[in-house]
């Protein structure tokens, strides 16, 4: 297996990132596991910074799109324009056509751009004047959107919340991590200099050799209790739905292939819980008034399932 490689590429992210080690394992988790990203934070944490770092280390295509008010879908899918030389229309590929697409301020746009993504990140295709086309491989998506500033945004609806295999927090770096980034950055931009130890190739047999990541009967229980417990949550309207449990499932594989482990365990479950479920649950307004958040419902519902034994 070249679960070893993913390690290699850490390091050489961290060569660029400062801390964030937690973030960037999760990043590499829905990676492996074919999933999409929701980073969330306030401007200036390393959003767009990591993003263009994961992309040059495994030796990817990146583009970025800046989400905003009057984006188009056909800005990121691409689309038609006729070629009178060739007398035939001509397609011009839109930034999705990447391994990396960043998409900047993802709530900054209206709902029908943001559905635009809908297709490109569950079928890894676009269809374009009624014409498939398929996406690069590996196709990764990783959207930010900013948790102030409100105004002049859309929230996200949930079918397309549901799509993001995890939600990552980055924070505020630590004093003397932000003393690094100074120290770092003082004389130039470490990103310049960002080496590719991965090919876009080595990540596909990575993806493909989790499949076969060890996940017992037990462990399948848990994973589905867990789920199953959200909706009968009397904080929720709406608990975690189906593709919630396969993709906590397929993070809990990804997570045990970094770990060096052929199989999960329930402590990899926990520890994914949050980022794979909380973005997906649906608070009632009256819970919202009082302070609850998914976070804290999510630590209820894992602190009463039972965990499976040593046999998983």
């Amino acid at each position: 297996m070249k679960y070893s490689l993913c390690r290699e590429i850490a390091a050489n992210i961290s060569t660029v990132i400062v801390g964030k080690s937690t973030s960037l394992e999760l990043l590499l988790v829905a990676l492996l596991a074919e999933g999409h990203v929701l980073l969330e934070d306030v401007p200036g944490v390393g959003k767009t910074l990591l993003a263009k770092s994961l992309a040059r280390a495994i030796g990817g295509s990146f583009k970025r799109v800046q989400f905003t008010p009057d984006l188009l879908p056909s800005d990121i899918t691409g689309f038609n324009i006729y070629d009178p030389k060739a007398g035939r229309l001509t397609f011009q590929p839109g930034p999705v056509m990447a391994n990396v697409l960043l998409a900047d301020e993802i709530n900054r746009t209206i709902p029908r751009t943001q559905s635009s993504l809908l297709e490109s990140m569950e079928e890894r295709q676009v269809t374009i004047d009624g014409v498939t086309m398929p996406l690069p491989s590996p196709f990764f998506v990783i959207a930010t959107q900013n948790p102030i500033e409100q105004e002049g945004t859309f929230p996200l609806p949930e079918a397309q919340m549901d799509r993001f295999l995890l939600r990552v927090d980055l924070g505020y770096p630590s004093k003397a991590e932000e003393k690094l980034i100074l120290e770092r950055f003082q004389e130039g931009d470490p990103l310049e200099r960002l080496q590719a130890v991965a090919t876009p190739g080595d990540v596909k047999v990575m993806q493909r050799e989790r499949k076969s990541i060890g996940v017992s009967p037990g462990i399948r229980n848990y994973i589905v209790d867990i789920v199953s417990t959200t909706r009968r949550s009397p904080f929720l309207r709406f608990g975690a739905s189906p593709r919630s449990s396969l993709h906590l499932m397929r993070a809990a594989q990804a997570y045990a292939a970094l770990c060096g482990r052929g199989y999960v365990l329930p402590d990899d479950v926990k520890f994914l819980s949050k980022p794979v479920l909380a973005h997906r649950l649906i608070l009632k307004n009256e819970e919202k008034i009082r302070g609850m958040t998914a976070g804290k419902i999510l630590d209820e519902v894992v602190a009463g399932v039972v965990v499976p034994g040593a046999e998983v």
